[in-house]
């Protein structure tokens, strides 16, 4: 960690490992995935951002990520890294197309949830946020359930819906946590 004063001293930021994607999400054609987390005081800040062009979503409860691909997973939560998760939120920065529209937002203990497998193989699985409705842009909202420390994050088909890959989807997923 590297730790940078602000030159007023009103704090400190310190800067931890990034978050990362299981090969399942960053095989996709077009996806991009960018990670921070960045710590203020005892409030650790943990931001993904996400384009899910290229990767495919399938039946309802299935999980999202390259085609047939295992370790889809958009990154794994730890105390160390991310704090004690308190809430998160996220925001539809551009409505999904081609594959299904409205997504949810799952953690789960293993990392290796495969693409077009239901979200409930995996141990633990955890809704964070099940919008009921299609993403369209600008829409946000907060999660309705907190990831465990240790667990990895899913995006997963809800509603009707074909097997499809996404021609566009972004989202800017934001968790806040604190230092136990």
């Amino acid at each position: 960690m590297s730790l940078t004063s602000f030159p007023n001293g009103i704090g400190n930021v310190v800067s931890s490992a990034k978050m990362v994607a299981g090969s399942g999400v960053l095989s996709g054609t077009g996806t991009v995935y960018r990670s921070s987390t960045a710590r203020v005081g005892d409030i650790i800040t943990t931001q993904i951002l996400i384009d899910i062009t290229g990767l495919n979503s399938s039946a309802a409860a299935d999980i999202i990520g390259d085609n047939a691909a295992a370790n889809c997973h958009f990154g794994q939560i730890t105390a160390l890294r991310n704090g004690t998760i308190l809430g998160g939120k996220i925001t539809c920065l551009e409505a999904p197309a081609t594959g299904i529209n409205d997504i949810d937002f799952y953690a789960a203990d293993e990392a290796t949830g495969t693409e077009d497998t239901a979200i409930t193989a995996l141990t633990n699985d955890t809704a964070l946020f099940a919008p009921g409705a299609a993403w369209t842009i600008d829409m946000y909202r907060s999660f309705t359930g907190i990831p465990a420390a240790d667990q990895y994050l899913y995006l997963v088909g809800s509603g009707a819906g074909a097997d499809a890959t996404y021609t566009t989807g972004k989202f800017l997923i934001e968790l806040f946590g604190y230092v136990a």
